[in-house]
């Protein structure tokens, strides 16, 4: 969809101080073969920091050992977004893709962390 992109680079002074990182203005998108439920404990970037009315949860993660951080609208959670469960969004300081030399269909290693 491509608005994670344009949200990442707009909003991202706040991104920096929920990650402590700079993230690439983009998303790799990895489709799992179980839907991914947020844990307990989770980063908040509410709407109302930033003067809209989407919020998003994030959660640290790695891809093969890389930083990185899942961005999940509450409505994507709530399954009624533009992703299903089954779909992650995942944001570095790279853009993962070329990192990594990914191309569609390619197997992807990714490590949550307990949040709690």
């Amino acid at each position: 969809m491509g608005n994670f992109s344009y949200w990442i680079e707009k909003l991202d002074d706040h991104y920096f101080g929920k990650t402590g990182m700079r993230l690439f203005p983009g998303t790799l998108n990895i489709q799992l073969d179980e839907p991914y439920t947020l844990p307990g404990k989770v980063i908040r970037l509410e709407g109302r920091e930033y003067g809209g009315n989407v919020s998003v949860n994030i959660v640290p993660c790695a891809i093969w050992g890389k930083s990185a951080f899942i961005l999940r609208t509450d409505a994507n959670e709530e399954g009624r977004g533009h992703h299903p469960r089954t779909i992650v969004e995942v944001a570095a300081d790279v853009k993962l893709r070329d990192h990594f030399h990914l191309n569609d269909g390619d197997i992807v290693e990714i490590d949550t962390f307990d949040q709690g």
